[in-house]
């Protein structure tokens, strides 16, 4: 049979050929799955039952409605015996032990004494109580039969009738009998239904108390979002932040552990309350542990405020509705408010709101002013809203560089007698020499102020934003002092340092803003010299301290705790010229955001009240521009920037040249004239400082070359 093989199956597309025999594979089979034991299968459904959402709801609501009326009736035990003994005396005796107020000790113990003595009169009068209700019942039931009696008299005399005289009697009696027959026709379901009715009112108590497990609780119980805040719960986050004095004393006072208290007051979109800590436990150790204590009351981290007012071993905390703090504060008085003006020495900023929800307004006269946090948090945004407020008053002079140059405070252009705009080590030297001019100002009028202690002058606000690129600035003057550092030979830090110590006397203000403070870009003497103070978020409890100083962050002020991006324009301000509560060294203010478009018009605004400035402005408008020179200037020292930004930049230098027409094909185009062009840096075109002063180089060179032919 080795010849002979059996075509079992043939493609219909295939053509039968004579003398070919198809071969087929068979395949067998496989073999049938192995059933599952149905010991498996059950387990399998039981375990899916259990662990169903369905499941652990009804399981929870079982073991909660039970609780509930188990729980329901302890409470009203403690509440009876309460009631009855002395205990809660003795818990509120002891509460007041524990807080070291032994003045409220003795009263409570005094109050403990009148509720024994009243109860012991009680008790001897429920001696004679038995005799008392025999004879008063006799004489009650004898005098009602001869009322009735007498009653039955009158009837008769009226009637004629002798038997009237047992008529009202006779009612009396039956009237009895009709309630008692209704209260055997009642008793029988009262005694069924009454059990029930115990229990429903027991678990009505333990429903109102939530007197169950946190697990079995319902799920917008367990998260406690937006929960009110009440002394029992603010009690019961202190306890549990783990300071073993303070749990072990609030267990001494029981539920008397509230006396710690203050009234807790509505505060803004929030509630304020001083807890006053027993002793042998420090203030900052509560604040060490402000995220527990935010948890523990169903807060975010954010949502808490934990400050130390004057009094002693006490904290002050600010706890926010839920959300609360994420809801916008309004547009400024400045947008919507067209006639409103300025007045340097005894007008305020509208700066925005404190936590409080009241309007917090700065007063800027003759304080040196630090603004500083991470960039992009609103720094600039919140230092211009207070510059274009003081520039309502046509007598303020104003000073302005922008080291950042990208066009921030362009509209301060006709507003500012100079407005240097641009990041690189020119406009630092600008800068520089703006500053020592200020000096120079400021010693002219201590001069003239010496001869004439009469003499008045119009405010200088000498304003420097994003100064650390000042303080890091590497280049060195031709008298070998370099401009940037943080030593005696830095020509900036000195000019900054001596405005600090005499130009608030003579209206000479110093204004600066600055990202990320070290001692590099904001040296120490540099920031203690500000007499307002405000941080946006940082990044570490040193940047804070460098920001604010040590008191306000000693007394709780945590710009380091601020959330990154989603806190934009909150800022912790550290000023005496804000209004704050007595002994408090900080306030948390929500900065009014007003845009570039409204800064415009506000500014219109400030230029009408004005006789006419023309600003110095580092480069002219209208001159014929070098562009390529322009692209390396606005790069600064940066590696590299996209190219829409430097077409911002290009812009901001000078709007009329770099205006509509220059577009990203134009930058292209300059650059590749040059035989450089933008470059791809993780898919977004970039033009790098390297290449551009190369061409730059490059350039010169064939110029030279040219030249010489």
């Amino acid at each position: 049979m080795g010849d002979n093989v059996i075509p079992l199956h043939k493609s219909p597309e295939e053509p039968e050929e004579s003398g070919k025999v198809t071969t087929l594979t068979v395949v067998p089979e496989p073999a049938p799955a192995r059933p599952v034991p149905l010991w498996v299968r059950s387990g399998r459904a039981v375990r899916a039952t259990v662990r169903h959402e369905s499941t652990k709801a009804t399981a929870r609501a079982v073991v909660r409605h039970s609780l509930y009326t188990v729980n329901g009736g302890r409470i009203v035990a403690r509440r009876t015996w309460d009631g009855r003994t002395g205990s809660r005396y003795e818990r509120y005796m002891r509460a007041a032990e524990a807080a070291g107020n032994m003045e409220l000790a003795a009263e409570w113990e005094e109050r403990l004494q009148r509720f024994r003595d009243a109860r012991h009169r009680r008790r001897m009068d429920l001696l004679h109580s038995p005799l008392d209700v025999a004879k008063g019942t006799a004489v009650g039931a004898g005098m009602s039969v001869g009322v009735l009696v007498a009653l039955g008299i009158v009837m008769a005399l009226n009637t004629h009738k002798v038997g009237d005289v047992i008529t009202p009697l006779s009612a009396t009696i039956e009237f009895i009998g009709a309630l008692i027959y209704i209260v055997q026709i009642v008793w029988g379901p009262a005694i069924t239904i009454g059990p029930f009715l115990a229990l429903l009112a027991l678990w009505s108590v333990g429903r109102k108390q939530h007197a169950a497990p946190q697990w079995a609780l319902p799920a917008n119980v367990r998260s406690g979002e937006g929960e009110p805040i009440t002394p029992s719960i603010v009690v019961k986050a202190l306890r549990d932040l783990g300071i073993a004095p303070l749990k072990n004393a609030i267990k001494e006072m029981g539920d008397a552990g509230a006396s710690m208290l203050g009234p807790i007051r509505i505060a803004g979109c929030g509630v304020e309350v001083d807890v006053t800590l027993p002793s042998g436990v420090a203030t900052n150790e509560v604040q060490a542990r402000r995220r527990k204590l935010a948890e523990n009351l169903t807060r975010h981290e954010h949502e808490v405020f934990i400050m130390i007012p004057q009094a002693a071993r006490t904290v002050r905390l600010w706890i926010a509705d839920s959300g609360a703090l994420d809801e916008p504060i309004g547009p400024s008085p400045l947008v919507t408010d067209q006639t409103m003006t300025a007045n340097y020495k005894t007008g305020k900023a509208p700066w925005g709101r404190n936590l409080r929800g009241d309007a917090a307004e700065l007063s800027v006269y003759q304080r040196h002013m630090l603004v500083t946090g991470r960039s992009n948090q609103g720094k600039t945004a919140s230092l211009r809203s207070v510059a274009l407020w003081l520039a309502l008053d046509r007598t303020v002079q104003f000073w302005i560089a922008d080291l950042k140059g990208v066009g921030d405070w362009s509209m301060f252009d006709g507003v500012a007698q100079v407005l240097i705009e641009g990041p690189s080590d020119d406009h630092v030297i600008q800068a520089t020499e703006m500053v020592e001019d200020a000096v120079e100002e400021m010693n002219r009028r201590i001069e003239v102020r010496r001869t004439d202690p009469t003499a008045v002058f119009p405010p200088l606000i000498v304003l420097v934003d994003e100064a650390q690129v000042a303080f890091m600035c590497p280049v060195v003057g031709e008298d070998k002092r370099p401009y940037g550092g943080a030593k005696a030979t830095s020509r900036y830090f000195m000019a900054v340092r001596k405005i600090h110590n005499q130009g608030r006397a003579v209206d000479v203000l110093m204004w600066q803003g600055t990202q990320d403070p070290t001692d590099q870009n904001l040296p120490k003497l540099v920031r203690e010299g500000a007499h307002t103070r405000a941080s946006l978020v940082l990044g570490t409890e040193t940047q804070s301290r460098m920001a604010l100083g040590d008191k306000a962050v000693d007394d709780g002020a945590a710009p380091h705790l601020l959330r990154q991006g989603l806190d934009k324009g909150t800022l912790v301000v550290a000023s005496d010229g804000i209004e704050m509560p007595a002994g408090q060294s900080f306030i948390t203010v929500r900065t009014h955001f007003i845009g570039d478009e409204p800064a415009a018009e506000i500014a219109e605004r400030a230029k009408a009240l004005r006789d006419g400035v023309t600003t110095l402005r580092v480069v002219e408008q209208g001159e014929e521009r070098d562009a390529l020179a322009d692209v390396a200037a606005v790069i600064g020292d940066a590696s590299r920037l996209r190219t829409n930004e430097v077409l911002k930049r290009l812009h901001a230098l000078d709007p009329k040249a770099y205006g509509d027409q220059w577009t990203n094909d134009r930058l292209k185009a300059l650059l590749e004239e040059h035989g450089e062009e933008p470059k791809k840096s993780h898919g977004v075109m970039v033009v790098h400082r390297d290449h551009v002063l190369r061409a730059l180089a490059n350039r010169d060179t064939d110029g030279s070359a040219s030249a010489a032919e």
